[in-house]
């Protein structure tokens, strides 16, 4: 009976795996972190909705006092707080910016993983592909071996019948 294969590259194929193994679990990682970022983007994008609205709700009531020509002081109170909500608004709009910034980072990040992962995958399909192809080799070779056995039982055979 033949004995059984050893493929010569059998431990670097299981290294390979679990280098992709790794690739995976750091790819999702990475996915999950810009899961968060985006979540954190979504929480600033609606603190700034919110002051937007604020802001045009005051604009309209400033438009409607000095429609109905109410206190100057009412008036010039106004004023000033619309430019303190502006400068509100303008700080929510750059914790935005920001929080984009790191969505973009974590994007480039997931695109990196994702990369690596392709690359390792591919150097282990390429390492099954020639197993594979080894292992087709490795059977012609013992077939034929088998084969110069049987012919050698053979040739013994027969000369032991011929002189007998």
């Amino acid at each position: 009976m033949a004995k059984k294969p050893i493929y010569p590259l059998a431990e670097v194929l299981q290294v390979k795996r679990r280098r992709v193994e790794m690739a995976e679990k750091v790819l999702k990682e990475k996915q999950e972190l810009l899961a968060k970022e985006e979540k954190i983007l979504q929480e600033r994008k609606a603190a700034r909705d919110k002051v937007k609205q604020h802001q045009s709700d005051k604009l309209a009531q400033l438009r409607y006092e000095l429609d109905h020509e109410s206190h100057t002081d009412k008036i010039q109170q106004m004023r000033a707080y619309l430019k303190v909500v502006k400068e509100k608004l303008a700080q929510e709009e750059k914790k935005v910016s920001d929080q984009q910034q790191q969505v973009n980072i974590a994007q480039k990040n997931v695109d990196a993983a994702r990369l690596e992962l392709q690359k390792k995958r591919l150097e282990v399909d390429k390492l099954e592909t020639h197993q594979k192809d080894w292992l087709q080799e490795w059977k012609k070779e013992e077939e034929i071996l088998l084969g110069r056995e049987q012919d050698e039982l053979g040739s013994v055979i027969f000369n032991i019948k011929s002189r007998s």
